[in-house]
């Protein structure tokens, strides 16, 4: 069974730093293009980053000053961090793996930013 969960989300103050997971079980990571993806309320989803299974990074543009993505191949685990999180940033927070054809999503995490 395939899962992935993301945690790391919740309630940060405005200029603050938060670090999202996402820990994945069920697939042969390694082969995996993982992504970050984010909805904000009344807005469609959006691609963050991705990241390929060599590690190499791809950002959106909006997220190339404030995000870094990261990938653990031995502990299966992708990560986001944001640094100066914004109020915009507001938004449920999604994992993504995708070998192929093959996609699956998380649960999602969600991240509330007051100003």
């Amino acid at each position: 069974q395939v899962q992935l969960v993301e945690s790391g989300g919740g309630l940060v103050q405005a200029g603050g730093s938060l670090r999202l997971s996402c820990a994945t079980s069920g697939i042969r990571f390694s082969l995996y293009v993982m992504g970050w993806y984010r909805q904000a309320p009344g807005k469609e989803r959006e691609l963050i980053a991705s990241i390929l299974a060599s590690g190499r990074p791809n950002y959106a543009d909006f997220a190339k000053a404030r995000f870094t993505i990261s990938r653990n191949n031995g502990r299966s685990t992708v990560s986001l961090q944001i640094n100066n999180v914004q109020p915009e940033d507001t938004g449920d927070y999604y994992c993504r793996a995708l070998y192929r054809t093959e996609g699956y999503w998380g649960q999602g995490t969600r991240v509330n930013v007051s100003s």
